[in-house]
């Protein structure tokens, strides 16, 4: 528990002093957010705030999850031993730093341009696929001493569905899809002042308790499992439950700045490295299917997305006012702060279901 609760701390504390700092780098280096003309009141007045805020946070988490292993093992003579890192900490934090880059280098492009294109959606798709393709391929295929693998050949629930065998090949394409829809889902929620940020802050808390929820009844724990029948098959668990911890605490940190009014964005380089972030706790902690209730907010952002599109396409007519959903309620004159209160209402929400559900299986398992 020590580790966990010092890289929420050390992300917050690093991610609250180093943000004022990125705004005075990003504003003197004039990169400034082009932001469209959608006649939507929350646009005025955000042309030029500095983008890229993202990499405080990554950044942050990075180094709290060192600290977090410094904090694992203390000597008897009070010095303090560092523990490798773990198959399972390259993959989830190797998502959060290569989609992060990805999202960088969409952002430094919009940036250098001076206009709201950057990469094309299809170069987007591409770079989360080989992103996904990579990192799956070594979730899948390097296990550790006693054969667990970081992600799953079954799809899973609460715990993996033993009929839902995909096989190899089926379980990366599974985790391509789960990276993309979720680092995406991310993107089209960061539209308004700290609603992503806040969004995500909750998501990531909700898997820092499940990771440690997993760890302390966790298979591979031999005085645990030999004394009780209910237990997780997953990959260090403690070390999912740090990571996540650690992201919660540097979102947070980085809230206090991006909140209405925002003085930085976490740009693309924040959101589609959360978004990947979060789809591998999914697959990490074998909850893929349960991760559209404890991410329910952006399932329901992406979801809406996908019907206009649809929608438009095929009729010619819409079904909201705008997409993304935030702004159908903005145009249907919701207040800015009261969007963001009311989608992370709706986030928590889902994501109390979530858990509600993960633990309704142990109270039914245990009695």
């Amino acid at each position: 528990m020590r580790a966990v609760v010092v890289a929420a701390a050390v992300a917050f504390i690093i991610s609250l002093f180093a943000t004022p700092v990125a705004i005075r780098v990003f504003t003197a280096l004039k990169a400034g957010q082009p932001i469209r003309s959608l006649g939507l009141a929350s646009n005025e007045g955000k042309k030029g705030t500095p983008a890229m805020g993202g990499v405080v946070f990554i950044v942050a988490t990075v180094i709290a999850y060192v600290a977090g292993h410094l904090a694992l093992v203390t000597l008897p003579e009070g010095q303090i031993a560092q523990v490798q890192p773990t198959m399972t900490a390259l993959v989830l934090l190797g998502l959060f730093v290569f989609c992060g880059a990805l999202g960088f280098v969409d952002d430094f492009l919009k940036v250098r341009q001076r206009n709201s294109d950057g990469l094309s959606a299809r170069g987007k798709l591409l770079g989360q696929a080989i992103i996904g393709i990579g990192f799956g391929i070594a979730a899948l295929y390097v296990a550790s001493s006693n054969g667990q693998t970081v992600a799953s050949e079954h799809i899973s629930f609460v715990r993996d569905i033993s009929w839902l065998d995909v096989g190899k090949v089926g379980s990366v394409i599974v985790f391509v899809f789960v990276i993309t829809a979720m680092s995406n889902g991310v993107n089209l929620t960061d539209g308004l002042d700290g609603l992503a940020t806040g969004a995500s802050a909750l998501v990531l808390g909700a898997y820092a308790l499940i990771g440690f929820w997993q760890y302390r009844h966790w298979c591979a724990d031999e005085a645990y499992a030999q004394a009780n029948d209910y237990c997780y098959q997953v990959r260090d668990p403690l070390e999912i439950a740090i990571i996540a911890a650690a992201a919660a605490g540097a979102c947070v940190g980085f809230l206090w700045w991006n909140t209405s009014p925002a003085r930085i964005f976490m740009g693309d380089v924040g959101a589609l490295g959360l978004g990947a972030l979060i789809g591998g706790l999914a697959v990490a902690t074998r909850t893929t299917l349960l991760s559209i209730l404890i991410g329910g907010l952006f399932v329901i952002i992406t979801v809406t997305w996908m019907i206009q599109i649809v929608s438009f396409r095929t009729t010619g007519k819409r079904v909201f006012r705008m997409v993304p959903l935030h702004h159908h309620f903005e145009l249907a004159g919701w207040s800015e702060v009261n969007i963001v209160v009311r989608f992370w209402t709706v986030a928590g929400v889902c994501l109390a279901i979530g858990l509600g559900v993960f633990y309704s299986d142990y109270l039914a398992a245990v009695g």
